[in-house]
């Protein structure tokens, strides 16, 4: 991106899950366009923000994608527990963070996003109804109502979005960019990864 990179943000892949619902296969290792999704990922983060990082439990999936790979630092939290792990280890202000598992994440969908953080904490979509917490902006404002979120319970995203000026790009608006809400899918099953056309890469290769 040259002189627009976003150098006050790095992206951030949040892998940390066990993918039970997958079979237990790394979901970031899914290919899309015949390149891993997590590869695909950070390749698009280090042209946005010149950053990138990983939050993942098991490190050897991720081992081979040129960005250090973190582990949670609260275990057992789910998704709060690894924004919490990339905001804790991020040298930058601002975290995009993103499932592992997103083949369709977009630069110009980002940017949007990255455009609406001025007097925000975090910049979240509400699609379909709900919030999209693993497709925003996340400030290190967040991480102190984050840590006593976590310390208290096992609280949601959507609950450190209410902790924190959380500004809402509704669908209408969102729409404008990612019209049919490519930007948000997910493969969390097999029947998942197939209706996105996704294929099944050799275990532990990048």
């Amino acid at each position: 991106m040259g002189e627009s990179r976003l150098d006050d943000c790095t992206g951030a892949l949040i892998a940390g899950g066990r993918a039970t619902r997958m079979g237990g296969v790394a979901k970031g290792l899914l290919r899309v366009g015949g390149e891993p999704i997590a590869a695909r990922s950070i390749a698009l983060f280090l042209r946005l923000f010149g950053r990138a990082l990983v939050v993942a439990n098991d490190a050897a999936p991720y081992a081979a994608l040129g960005a250090p790979v973190f582990a949670d630092l609260v275990a057992g939290r789910g998704a709060p527990g690894g924004l919490h792990a990339a905001l804790s280890t991020a040298t930058t202000q601002w975290v995009f963070a993103a499932g592992c598992d997103m083949p369709f994440l977009d630069e110009g969908a980002i940017s949007f996003l990255a455009a609406r953080r001025e007097g925000a904490d975090a910049v979240l979509v509400r699609a379909a109804g709900r919030l999209e917490p693993l497709h925003a902006f996340w400030s290190r404002a967040c991480l102190a109502p984050l840590e006593a979120l976590l310390a208290d319970g096992e609280p949601s995203l959507h609950d450190v979005a209410a902790a924190v000026r959380a500004r809402i790009v509704e669908e209408a608006e969102w729409r404008l960019v990612d019209p049919a809400g490519r930007s948000f899918e997910n493969a969390n099953t097999p029947e998942d990864a197939a209706r996105l056309g996704l294929a099944a890469g050799p275990p532990h290769q990048l």
